[in-house]
């Protein structure tokens, strides 16, 4: 019988595509992330050995490839053209799980440790300052944890051990609290307006904070998905 698996495109694209974790490597080289275990930051439900096999797959379908770092020690992944193509394809994904899947996404169920990796993969490194700042970001619930963004010169570095540095900017707040305002569900002015987070430091780094983060790829999307789910729940009921 013959194989029709290699005559449909869809067929083809899905055995690049076609399991679990492959989209979700993707999407860490779209944000930034070029080393193994950078990538493995961003994945804490992926174990390195399946990490090691999905590099190794894209790697032989010409989607990525590995490049020597200059030390001559080691090395990082690069996206190739047809790798870069793909960040609409993934992007796509999230799109299509916020039209349609909204109500299964649960903001809340990420750890302290991933969401403060991810706001640091997602912040505007023309926004940053140009002289040294610490950032302190206190998880109040559901487990107390404390960890800091150190920005230095346009580098970002997220330090899990106090970095022996003065902290210039203090903030506390919940980590479902800061998850919302990443993926769209809130804004940063209004959790601070409502306390929801607290913020302290001197004046003019209080008010860039909020700038120095893009915040979620899918900020736009989910926060067009709520107004018009409370637009509708505004409109007056037929009679």
């Amino acid at each position: 019988m013959p194989d029709y698996t290699s005559f449909c495109p869809v067929s083809i694209a899905t055995s690049v595509l076609g399991d679990r974790w492959t989209p979700l490597v993707l999407r860490e080289f779209f944000h930034g992330s070029t080393r193994f275990n950078d990538l493995a930051r961003g994945l804490p439900g992926m174990s390195r050995s399946i990490l090691t096999q999905r590099l190794k797959h894209l790697e032989r379908k010409g989607v990525i490839e590995r490049w020597p770092l200059p030390s001559g020690r080691g090395f990082e992944y690069r996206l190739t053209p047809a790798g870069a193509d793909l960040e609409r394809v993934i992007m796509a994904f999230g799109q299509w799980a916020i039209e349609w899947l909204f109500d299964e996404i649960q903001p809340h169920e990420v750890d302290a440790v991933t969401l403060t990796w991810w706001m640091q993969r997602r912040m505007d490194l023309t926004s940053l300052p140009t002289d040294r700042v610490v950032l302190q970001l206190d998880h109040t619930a559901p487990e107390r944890v404390t960890l800091w963004l150190v920005i230095d010169h346009g580098e970002v570095s997220v330090c899990l051990q106090h970095p022996g540095l003065e902290t210039d900017v203090l903030v506390s707040a919940s980590t479902p609290t800061l998850a919302e305002v990443f993926q769209g569900y809130d804004q940063w002015r209004d959790a601070v307006a409502a306390g929801r987070i607290q913020i302290d430091g001197p004046r003019h780094l209080v008010r860039a904070v909020p700038r120095w983060f893009l915040w979620s790829a899918l900020v736009s999307e989910t926060r067009e998905r709520l107004a018009r789910e409370r637009a509708g729940s505004l409109m007056p009921s037929a009679v």
